[in-house]
């Protein structure tokens, strides 16, 4: 686990340079839902909170959301494309296997310096892809790094599903980090954790053939996630390493400015802000207007805060998903 100010902290400071966010066009309703599953906004709300997700449609891919994400990323930080050392995608629903997504990102974008690769985390995933990117740019060979975690979750969705369709939205957001000349870093400290359980929340399944037939052709199995189970893990380790996340950095929640937990539905938010003893009024909440977007919820939550008006003081991140992974970082603003 990196401190703040612990020995396992590098000298070089990290500064956030753009925050950025798309959704979609296409606005989903739980009305809309109504119409070809049994389910209802009576229903969808009081289970999730969760009023309206957004889909990407009419051949608008992950790849596509992610490059709208990195062009805004590169004007509002008003930098060239080929200011970009390293290029992260955390995503669950790729283009395809392979090519990576990032790959297809970064000629989109012409990121003609940049590698590329993709992160696979789930719903922790930005937290993984921006410590990634943290030590990338705090060696002595790259400065500059863009994260972008991207969704296309409906077109992973088994529409017959009620207990797992009705939260799920599409999307992305990201930002741009660099080595900075400042003494002190906006990226303080980090703890990621990961306990293996694949029963709990999977999707996109590929079994092994089963005879030598030219009839073999690759296929996979939609989302699928446990939400008992779910609930609990949020409720034990997701609330635990909080907690003791906080403590390793001689912190508590009261020193905390903004809370931005993985955006899995309202009730679950709503039931951890009450298990740590912190206001609502202080925990992100996008959820709600734009439903779960796994990784892509944290960069979004904290896009539409900055739009907002200022945010001063410390930021905790926290993403927690299929793996089952827990990521926690500490920013300063």
């Amino acid at each position: 686990m990196r401190k703040i100010n612990g020995s396992g902290n590098m000298s070089k400071a990290i500064k956030i340079l753009s925050v950025a966010s798309y959704l979609p066009q296409t606005k989903v309703t739980n009305d809309d839902l109504s119409k070809i599953m049994d389910t209802s906004d009576e229903w969808i709300v009081s289970h999730t909170g969760i009023k309206n997700r957004y889909y990407a449609m009419n051949d608008e891919n992950t790849s596509d959301l992610a490059t709208f994400v990195g062009a805004k990323l590169l004007e509002k930080a008003n930098l060239d494309a080929s200011d970009i050392d390293l290029l992260i995608v955390s995503t669950i629903s790729p283009d395809a296997l392979t090519p990576s997504t990032a790959a297809i990102v970064e000629k989109k974008l012409g990121l003609t310096n940049a590698f590329a690769y993709d992160i696979s985390a789930a719903c922790a995933g930005f937290i993984y892809a921006l410590s990634t990117a943290e030590k990338f740019v705090n060696s002595d060979q790259y400065h500059r790094a863009m994260v972008i975690s991207a969704e296309v979750n409906s077109k992973m969705m088994d529409f017959t599903d009620r207990t797992s369709t009705v939260f799920f939205g599409d999307g992305a957001a990201g930002v741009i980090i660099e080595k900075s000349d400042d003494k002190k870093s906006q990226y303080l400290a980090e703890k990621l954790e990961t306990s293996g359980d694949e029963e709990v929340i999977h999707s996109g399944r590929m079994a092994p053939i089963q005879a030598i037939e030219a009839s073999n052709y690759p296929q996979m199995d939609a989302f699928f996630q446990q939400g008992r189970q779910v609930a609990e893990f949020v409720d034990t380790k997701v609330a635990n390493h909080m907690k003791k996340f906080l403590a390793d950095n001689d912190l508590n929640f009261d020193d905390i400015e903004y809370v931005i937990p993985h955006q899995a539905n309202l009730r679950v938010i709503e039931k951890l802000a009450a298990k740590l003893g912190v206001s609502m009024d202080k925990v992100a909440k996008t959820v709600v207007d734009s439903g779960n977007i796994s990784s892509v919820g944290i960069p979004l939550a904290l896009d539409k805060r900055l739009e907002e008006g200022s945010l001063e003081g410390k930021v905790l991140l926290t993403g927690f998903g299929a793996g089952l992974a827990i990521g926690s970082i500490l920013l300063e603003f």
